[in-house]
């Protein structure tokens, strides 16, 4: 019996784990050393972590449609990934990164509203979801709706107080709302 627990760990991972996605059990500790350490090249480190388990699901059907949505989205393939994109949220409607992708892929479609509606659903899965949280943030910036911009960007870096992107639309928004230009 132990032989078996042991060849199902070494093939499975370890027992007890929790899904990949923004389920894992190992998402808790990685937010908290973001916030524990002051160290730049640590924390890209953990930021990348966290993404690589936000792209992970369990699903061996929502994977492949994941990867193939990506690619089209990369290539510019905009229609085809919207393709992928949707058929992966009813797929896996639990998945967080399934409707952050489709969020992104939306959002560079200038589907700004649309877009807007699967942050929220991204959020209600994984209120720490950062990009989820940035990409709201650029939308009110697109929108010139800077309260509101400065409002997601602040949310993101409370979640992960290292990313660069909204600290600079910070800075640029205030610029922009003292007077001067963006």
């Amino acid at each position: 019996m132990r032989f078996l627990v042991l060849l199902f760990s070494l093939l499975f991972g370890p027992l007890g784990t929790a899904l990949s996605d923004q389920k894992d059990e190992r998402l808790d500790g990685l937010f908290a050393q973001l916030h524990a350490t002051a160290d730049a090249q640590l924390a890209q480190g953990i930021t990348r972590q966290i993404w690589e388990i936000w792209y992970q699901t369990d699903d061996v059907r929502g994977r492949e449609i994941f990867v193939r949505g990506e690619q089209h989205m990369q290539e510019g393939r905009f229609d085809q990934a919207l393709t992928a994109f949707d058929e992966l949220v009813k797929l896996t409607p639990g998945f967080a990164e399934a409707w952050n992708r489709r969020a992104t892929l939306l959002y560079l479609m200038g589907e700004h509203s649309a877009s807007i509606d699967d942050i929220k659903h991204t959020l209600v899965l994984e209120p720490r979801h950062f990009g989820a949280l940035s990409g709201l943030g650029l939308i009110y910036l697109h929108s010139e709706q800077w309260d509101a911009a400065i409002s997601a960007f602040r949310k993101a870096l409370e979640v992960n107080p290292h990313l660069p992107g909204p600290k600079l639309n910070i800075e640029m928004i205030e610029q922009h709302t003292r007077g001067s230009t963006i």
